[in-house]
């Protein structure tokens, strides 16, 4: 298969890289430093590359992020929403318009966002964070309806928080409770393949449970 990862870079998208590479599929990792996925230019060039040279993708999961939020919910700062719409939306917005058709072309194709409990029970404190997730959750189930009928689906997986290696490390006292570890993002990701696409078209996948 032929896998996009936004977000490649960090410690998610090495994991969900890893674990495609692992089973010989093709990875097309990008990041800022190779693409700027605020440019919708620039990302409906990317698009083209990969069709020209791949002709379709049979997943992209899109792992670009960002966390903002204060101590009380008079104390939220706009500046904090205006960093998260770029991140968590404008972002998915480019990355899912230009992939769209290609992903149509797919006999088995996912497009997969990881959002946070805290889109469905946002705290006092967290409502730009949270506001941003539902935003894009709902962006995410909109290009859901777009795939219907086709081969493809639009998931969400939903978790607490993320945790990996160096995390553990740099606290090596914490328990992270609750916390969803990279590799097992990175396998549930894959096992959405093992299920059909009309199955899971639309529907959030709760990995804290």
């Amino acid at each position: 298969m032929i896998i996009v990862v936004t977000g490649a870079a960090g410690p998610t998208g090495q994991a969900v890289a890893d674990h495609f590479r692992a089973g010989g599929h093709t990875v097309i990792g990008v990041d800022r430093d190779e693409v700027d996925l605020l440019d919708r230019e620039a990302v409906q060039a990317f698009a083209a590359r990969v069709e020209k040279e791949h002709g379709l993708v049979d997943g992209v999961v899109h792992l670009v992020g960002g966390w903002r939020g204060s101590k009380s919910f008079a104390e939220t700062s706009l500046d904090d929403w205006d960093t998260l719409h770029a991140l968590l939306i404008r972002t998915l917005q480019h990355v899912s318009l230009a992939f769209e058709p290609l992903l149509r072309r797919s006999a088995n194709g996912r497009f997969v966002i990881v959002s946070a409990q805290a889109a469905q029970r946002p705290t006092a404190g967290g409502a730009a964070y949270a506001a941003a997730k539902a935003a894009a959750e709902a962006w995410t189930l909109s290009l859901a309806d777009a795939l219907r009928d086709t081969g493809s689906a639009a998931v969400i997986l939903v978790i607490k928080a993320l945790v990996n290696d160096a995390m553990r490390a740099a606290k090596p006292e914490a328990r992270f409770a609750g916390f969803t570890d990279v590799r097992d993002l990175a396998q549930a990701v894959g096992g959405l393949y093992d299920r059909p696409a009309a199955e899971l078209n639309g529907t959030r996948q709760d990995l804290t449970t």
